[in-house]
């Protein structure tokens, strides 16, 4: 071996492991922010608030995670990517301490608003970092690797924090508490791998004089970036739909109580939607948008039709489920395509930032007007609203979201080696 090759493998060794410990930590997070999803029918029964309260709660999340992407998701572009994502998923540690010393309402709602501040800087600052871990590969094999893994880790992590939630609640005493102490020990190993990660952001001298979040893009690509944040606001609020009617739905509906099952219903979406990505990995933004549309109109009509069955059927709804999850997998990993295309190495987390502010935008406004209809309408009747209203932006949006010129998500542009 060269004596070049020979002092360059440690270097490649070192980034590899940094790549996957940042992709585990990134996993670990989102796989949290879903764990009280086969929960809250549980606390619910315990201290009596109705499904509302519980909206509020999600809401406020929601709220929390596009705030901070608002005033923090665009700084590891100054300060480093170590520098912001480690505190971040502090903030998370600390939302599970919450959780387990203060499970009343107002402790829930301190909680979800802690991780939520967390989840904001971490998403655009886990995606940037793992693109940046990439650089040292070959075009065509590290911006394909560093794009799958960062839309799997999100989605796949989602998945995954609603399926262990609901499988210990179901199936291991103390319901409330299980699932969050496991995670709590699976996020202070994450902080701690990622001491080892290699910094890929120097920060610029002079710093910058601070400013909050805003979009940093060539003027010429614009309107490619608005709609991939239009999409990405599509994406989130179908998954919140879905993450919100699950558990009333196979509760009141089917009369299907299981917590497990629950947590498997959203795992198989997010399952789904991370499947699809992975699968059409050398598609275009425009071919995985094309396929995305339909999938998504598909899905929310078998979801309706599911509920509006002279007997509900659980075989349709899981149907539905699963066409949705391939048509948001692919829509969201459409967005990031474009943002990542047309986003320079210098702005890349603040774009990021960007499109993820659009996305949590979507999921907690049209969540909020979902659980204020159930409110006053059945959930059948509620679906049909929601689901229809989503298809008709879905239909407004589809000449934005198809108007791009058709990059491949394999030839993203790639950050220097540092």
């Amino acid at each position: 071996m060269a004596p070049s090759d020979s002092a360059a493998l440690p270097r490649a060794r070192h980034t590899a492991f940094g790549f996957w410990a940042v992709a585990v930590a990134f996993t670990i997070v989102m796989g949290f922010t879903t764990v009280p999803t086969p929960l809250w029918s549980l606390y619910a029964q315990r201290d009596h608030f109705s499904s509302f309260t519980v909206t509020i709660v999600f809401a406020a999340y929601a709220l929390a995670v596009a705030l901070s992407l608002f005033v923090a998701g665009h700084l590891s572009d100054w300060y480093g990517r170590r520098r912001v994502l480690m505190p971040a998923l502090a903030l998370n540690v600390l939302a599970a301490v919450v959780f387990l010393l203060w499970p009343a309402l107002p402790g829930l709602l301190l909680a979800r608003v802690l991780s939520g501040l967390g989840v904001g800087a971490v998403t655009a600052t886990a995606t940037a970092w793992l693109s940046d871990l990439s650089s040292g590969r070959r075009r065509l094999e590290g911006s394909t690797r560093a794009q799958v893994v960062a839309t799997g880790a999100n989605l796949g992590g989602l998945g995954l924090g609603a399926l262990i939630s609901g499988v210990l609640a179901q199936w291991v005493g103390h319901s409330l508490s299980a699932p969050f102490v496991g995670f709590l020990g699976a996020l202070v190993l994450a902080w701690v791998a990622l001491l080892a990660v290699p910094e890929t952001r120097v920060r610029p001298s002079p710093r910058p004089s601070y400013r909050p979040q805003r979009v940093s893009v060539p003027a010429a690509s614009r309107g490619r970036f608005f709609a991939a944040a239009l999409a990405a606001f599509i994406t989130f609020a179908v998954f919140g739909l879905l993450t919100s009617l699950v558990p009333s739905f196979l509760a009141g509906t089917l009369h299907q109580p299981s917590h497990a099952l629950a947590g498997a219903v959203s795992f198989a979406m997010f399952a789904t939607a991370t499947l699809a990505q992975t699968l059409t990995a050398s598609r275009s933004t425009q071919q995985l948008l094309a396929a995305a549309i339909p999938a998504l109109l598909l899905g929310l009509g078998l979801l309706t039709l599911a509920v509006w069955l002279p007997t509900p059927s659980l075989g349709v709804f899981l149907a539905g489920d699963l066409v949705v999850g391939v048509g948001a997998g692919l829509m969201f990993k459409g967005a990031i395509s474009t943002v990542s295309a047309v986003s320079s190495r210098e702005h890349r987390a603040e774009a990021l930032a960007g499109v993820y502010l659009a996305a949590y935008l979507g999921l907690a406004g049209p969540v909020i007007g979902l659980g204020a209809l159930t409110q006053t309408a059945s959930t059948p009747v509620s679906l049909l609203v929601f689901a229809g209203l989503l298809a008709l932006g879905i239909l407004a949006a589809t000449p934005a979201l198809l108007g791009g010129d058709g990059t491949r998500t394999s030839s993203l542009p790639q950050p220097a080696s540092h």
